[in-house]
């Protein structure tokens, strides 16, 4: 009896670090109409983005758009580059039923925003991933002169460094966010923590906004809010 409880706890505890990262999904396109797709096996999780491979007559795949799953199994078409390249050619082929969807594509690819370097080094190391250093990302805001995070920024980082997930440590929890689909597909209860750096943890001291060099003075916690 014990060891069945036991069990019985072990499943309903699995899920809970399973889901806050949604797996990488294969699907097939079995109805389209239009921008509007619908695919089997949905998606793990709504808000998930994914990208379309279309095979051609002779044997040649390409990745030919992205969509986001708004509701199970019913898919947007994303109007909006794969990649931040626009010398890149894009892609006009229509998705049609038997396409390949792969949902969650590079999702092992994250960026994790934090307050400190002990929360940073306590979510790296609880979750394998391939963390994509917060310095890249400091760099590119800074050479855009944004200095704080913003939906579009984190997108066109995501595009240019093959980032498929943002995890974002904000006020008593921590989130998943899809930066192609730019939305929060899973969330879990985190403690807030009492230090923090602004804009988000890096190497760097601080990260320049604007054309005349200056830095950003807001709360860690309030600039996260913002991303939702």
């Amino acid at each position: 009896m014990l060891m069945s409880k036991i069990l019985i706890g072990l499943l309903f505890s699995l899920p809970l670090f399973a889901d806050l990262f949604p797996a990488t999904t294969q699907s097939t396109i079995s109805n389209a109409n239009n921008n509007i797709l619908q695919i089997s096996p949905a998606f793990p999780a709504n808000g998930m983005s994914g990208i379309i491979i279309h095979t051609y007559k002779d044997g040649a795949s390409a990745a030919t758009t992205a969509a986001v799953q708004n509701e199970n199994g019913i898919l947007t078409i994303i109007d909006s580059p794969l990649m931040e390249n626009g010398k890149l050619p894009q892609i006009a082929t229509k998705a049609i039923v038997g396409d390949k969807v792969i949902g969650g594509y590079l999702y092992d690819n994250v960026l994790l925003l934090a307050p400190n370097q002990n929360t940073y080094n306590e979510i790296t190391s609880k979750y394998k991933k391939n963390w994509i250093n917060p310095d890249n990302y400091a760099s590119f805001i800074s050479q855009k002169r944004d200095g704080v995070p913003t939906k579009e920024n984190l997108s066109s980082f995501a595009k240019s460094y093959q980032v498929g997930l943002i995890a974002i440590v904000k006020k008593d929890s921590i989130v998943i966010y899809d930066p192609l689909s730019q939305r929060i597909i899973s969330k879990e209860p985190f403690a807030t923590q009492a230090q923090t750096q602004t804009p988000f943890f890096s190497n760097f001291e601080k990260v320049r906004t604007g054309w005349f060099g200056s830095t950003v003075d807001e709360n860690y916690y309030t600039l996260m809010e913002q991303i939702n």
